[in-house]
């Protein structure tokens, strides 16, 4: 008791003697730094990814169908290889086909992106040699071909092992016009005319240093934790370790159509981690999520974790910054948590930098709050908007019956949307033939005279007037169809008569020139990555964190479209021309060089 006292009266000298440095620690401790992360290994560590570049495979091909517009080739290797290739195929007398002036040698070239599966389909571009005498490509249709992988190497044509097929009706720009030249006349897509034949996997490899029998199955065993799928009930993991530094990677179904972030998750699992080392560090992601400098990394490694990850990213959700609000939702949507969809279609309508990805997302979903914020979408006066909501739709379930559609014609998909909102029409020229109407009472104004392709007309002679479709043909006649002003009705009549893809572009292209097109038109109107974003004026005085953020408060989102609403640009350099007509190059000083280097240090310095 005594001493009890004795304390009582120590303490208030102390106090008193010791008040400020006291305080002065208290105040240190308050602005130390927050604890950097707990050093866990992550996939990434030790890993790159391969077979992430899109993979060239081409052909000499026939296109057919051309009135009069066709050429007789003249000698050289790649006729040499379509006349092989004809008489392969049974084609009797094939220098008469060639000689007819209704077909076109050409030159077909297709890109196999990464992770594509067995039966999926591709575009295909084609176009006419250099000193061909064609004149005009439009209204042709493409016989099938063989791709392969192909180099020409001693003036001769070598190919590789046949990876794809090719075939169906020639999308010519309809806008292109024969008084201007006829480049754009000569050049064409088969959209989804091409088919793998074989699939290619991704892969991960093992940097210098890493490369032995137990990191290779560390790797494999941190992926099949995370990632697995389920064949005739037996668990599939999505990783096999092939060799000590290789191993094969499976693309997750949930990522088919973001194959990036599919890897970019895959890199930050954890290779292994104790249950209070995964305390720790999501404790420390949590903070940094909080933060839109080093949101977008934390709500990775988050997503990574599965389930685990799941509440601080939920948290996120209520933040007042959008970019952190957008990481987290963005990540929830891959984990299927409904909580995603609400943030994620506001940001869709509203900030166009983060569009692509925010619809994306949705796609990836299978809960009901995700297609409801799409359907309403489909009523937004951006055009991209409703197409990327419409194309979103198709990917979550494209037996949907609202978006399903028909394949008008057996030929292309055509969708007539019942939906608020400006009529609009919208046509592709990638990923695959389609036509969406967005809006059921699409009329056409009349008169007009307008075709569709080299053998149908479209034609009104008054005001008021119903529409007449005809096709006039020598080997079966002349043949009407008399309807409304309804696009629709028109559209199916052209489609009737024979009209293909690239004839019904055709008409809706000329419908808007002449303006009998009462709806918007619009082609491809897909939402765009690399756009950037202004920060408000409260983030501004943050120090930039990367070369990604420019001057002015704008950041710059570091990543390519997903292949949801990815699209090639036809590239006419001689860089990207088919092997075909490429020159053999004579192998240089610097050419050895580069091809001594590992796969390995070519991978990391991408």
């Amino acid at each position: 008791m005594k001493r009890f006292a004795l304390w009582l009266l120590v303490v208030p000298v102390f106090w008193g003697c010791s008040s400020l440095e006291t305080l002065a620690l208290f105040n240190q401790a308050a602005e130390e730094p927050l604890p950097e992360e707990p050093h866990t290994r992550l996939v990434g560590d030790i890993a790159v990814p391969t077979g992430l570049q899109p993979v060239r495979v081409e052909a000499v091909g026939l296109v057919t169908g051309l009135a009069g517009t066709g050429s007789d080739p003249s000698p050289s290797p790649q006729r040499a290889a379509l006349l092989e290739e004809m008489q392969t195929r049974g084609v009797a007398n094939p220098n008469a086909l060639l000689a007819s002036g209704n077909v076109a040698l050409v030159l077909i070239q297709g890109w196999l992106r990464a992770g594509i599966q067995k039966g999926d389909r591709f575009d295909v571009e084609v176009r006419t040699p250099s000193q061909s005498e064609t004149t005009s490509l439009r209204g042709g249709y493409l016989l099938e071909a063989r791709l392969t992988e192909t180099a020409v190497l001693g003036n001769r044509l070598h190919h590789g092992h046949l990876l794809a097929t090719a075939k169906g009706p020639v999308l010519v720009d309809p806008a292109a016009d024969p008084k201007k030249g006829r480049l754009l006349l000569c050049r064409g897509r088969v959209l989804g005319g091409g088919v793998a034949l074989k699939s290619r996997s991704l892969g991960l490899v093992l940097v210098p240093g890493s490369q032995n029998v137990r990191n290779s199955a560390q790797v494999a065993n941190a992926v099949n934790r995370r990632f697995h799928v389920f064949q005739d009930g037996v668990k599939k993991g999505m990783a096999t370790a092939k060799t000590d530094e290789y191993i094969e990677l499976l693309l997750h179904p949930r990522y088919k159509d973001n194959v990036n972030r599919y890897i970019q998750v895959v890199r930050a699992l954890p290779l292994s981690e104790s249950a209070q080392e995964r305390m720790q560090r999501v404790a420390v992601l949590k903070r940094r999520l909080l933060n839109p400098e080093t949101a977008a990394e934390a709500a990775l490694q988050l997503e990574a974790l599965g389930p685990e990850g799941v509440d601080p990213l939920l948290e996120a959700l209520s933040s007042e910054n959008l970019e952190v609000r957008f990481y987290a939702a963005e990540a929830l949507a891959y984990l299927d948590r409904r909580e995603a969809a609400e943030p994620l279609g506001k940001i869709a309508r509203d900030e166009p930098a983060f569009r692509v990805f925010a619809l994306t997302a949705l796609s990836t979903m299978r809960d009901v709050a995700a297609y409801d914020q799409l359907r309403e979408l489909l009523s937004s006066p951006s055009a991209e908007t409703r197409y990327g909501a419409f194309r979103a739709l198709w990917a979550m379930d494209e037996k949907d019956p609202f978006v399903c559609g028909e394949l008008l014609g057996g030929q292309f998909h055509y969708h007539v949307l019942d939906v608020a909102g400006p009529p609009m029409v919208h046509v592709t020229r990638n990923r695959l033939a389609e036509v969406v109407i967005f809006g059921k009472d699409v009329k056409l104004s009349t008169p007009l005279a307008i075709s569709a392709g080299n053998e149908i007309m479209v034609t009104a002679r008054s005001s008021g007037e119903e529409i007449t479709v005809s096709k006039y043909t020598v080997a079966d006649g002349d043949q009407k169809r008399m309807v409304s002003d309804s696009l629709d009705e028109v559209i199916r009549a052209i489609v009737e008569l024979g009209g293909t893809y690239p004839d019904v572009v055709q008409a809706l292209q000329e419908a808007k020139n002449c303006g009998a097109l009462t709806a918007r038109f619009e082609v491809d109107a897909l939402p765009q990555a690399g756009r950037s974003y202004q920060r408000k004026r409260s983030d501004e005085n943050r120090a930039p964190a990367s070369s990604t953020e420019e001057e002015g408060g704008k950041l710059t989102p570091p990543s390519e479209a997903p292949e949801l609403f990815q699209q090639r640009v036809a590239n006419h350099n001689s860089s990207d021309a088919p092997a075909a007509e490429k020159e053999e190059k004579k192998p240089t000083a610097d050419d050895s060089q580069r091809r001594t280097k590992g796969l390995v240090n070519k991978l990391l310095a991408r």
